[in-house]
């Protein structure tokens, strides 16, 4: 039986009702993930992490990582996109994250300066992901202004496309969009809001 938006819905909100204090809801809870991920049954497994920036969620597919998500974006709201636009079996399963975790855990604590996760980019298109793609190449602990990412992404003058496809990053942090600043060395907008893009820029320049 092919599963639907409204079965995801039943399952993850009776899965989020669980308390995390009962040991044996929290097991039940691990093997039915368990379970989803062998039976082929989960397109979008999701787990939340403690950051500096806040809690962030962090989703991916059998492709990789898919999305990083802000408190302040409301994470059910995001999940409950994903199950619309993605795939509606979308399961809190956070071993399939382990890695992603991993790596987040050490770049936050200075130790990494870049990624090794595999990414789905499918949620970024056209230009927004030509930009996307530019910006691991800002290096850690560096800024560019969105002129310059506008030059280097191959259309001069779309800096305010540029400032778009920024502010519209899936895959925050991960993807480094919070090295473009303004010309005057401004932050500029952020998908996390100022406060988060400060402390990224801050915690690159003194690891």
């Amino acid at each position: 039986m092919t599963a639907t938006p409204a079965d995801a819905d039943a399952t993850r909100d009776l899965l989020a009702g669980l308390d995390p204090a009962d040991g044996h809801l929290a097991a039940l809870h691990a093997r039915f993930a368990a379970s989803a991920l062998d039976a082929g049954a989960v397109d979008v497994a999701y787990r939340t992490l403690d950051s500096p920036v806040g809690r962030l969620l962090v989703c991916a597919t059998d492709v990789g990582v898919l999305r990083v998500a802000f408190e302040l974006e409301g994470h059910d709201a995001v999940l409950d996109r994903l199950a619309a636009t993605v795939s509606p079996r979308v399961v809190e399963a956070p071993s399939r994250l382990d890695d992603a975790a991993r790596e987040l855990d050490e770049y936050f604590r200075g130790e990494r300066r870049s990624f090794d996760l595999p990414l789905d980019r499918r949620l970024s298109k056209g230009f927004q992901l030509t930009v996307l793609e530019h910006l691991p190449d800002i290096g850690y602990g560096s800024t560019a202004s969105y002129a310059a990412v506008a030059l280097a992404s191959g259309s001069p003058r779309a800096v305010r496309a540029v400032g778009t496809a920024c502010a519209t990053n899936p895959l925050p942090v991960v993807v480094p969009c919070h090295r473009v600043v303004r010309s005057d060395g401004t932050a500029g907008n952020y998908r996390g809001g100022m406060a988060a893009k400060q402390t990224l820029i801050d915690l690159e320049a003194h690891a």
